[in-house]
């Protein structure tokens, strides 16, 4: 059975740093590209970071130089590093794997093709105060 299961999320002060993990399962790990979304309250899901087998990393132009995306391979575990953060960082984060897109609808929903839903997480929720 796939599974992908995030923790980290919280809530802390504009400025602050926290750090997501993603444990994932039931599929091959190292040959997956992963990746990281977003979706805010009334937005679509964007896509933050990802990272594939070999270790290339990419960012969306409003997380560049404050994320970092990393990847354990023996624990089946990816990371994302967030610090410097903002308020309009606020959202629920999710862990999702070999997607096709930079925005759906909505994430682990919406118009994510039926075959790739089981590859999502159920998100964590980011919360950033000023």
């Amino acid at each position: 059975e796939v599974q992908l299961v995030e923790s980290g999320g919280g809530s802390v002060q504009a400025g602050g740093s926290l750090r997501l993990s993603c444990t994932v399962s039931g599929f091959t790990f190292d040959d997956s590209d992963m990746a990281w979304y977003r979706q805010a309250p009334g937005d679509e899901c964007h896509l933050v970071s990802t990272i594939s087998g070999d270790g290339t990393t990419y960012y969306a132009d409003s997380v560049e130089g404050r994320f970092t995306i990393s990847q354990d391979i023996e624990k089946n575990t990816v990371y994302l590093q967030m610090d410097t953060l903002k308020p309009e960082d606020t959202a629920v984060y999710y862990c999702a794997a070999d997607t096709t897109r930079y925005t759906f609808s909505s994430c682990a929903g919406g118009d994510v093709p039926p075959d790739e839903l089981k590859y999502w997480g159920q998100g964590t929720q980011v919360t950033v105060s000023s």
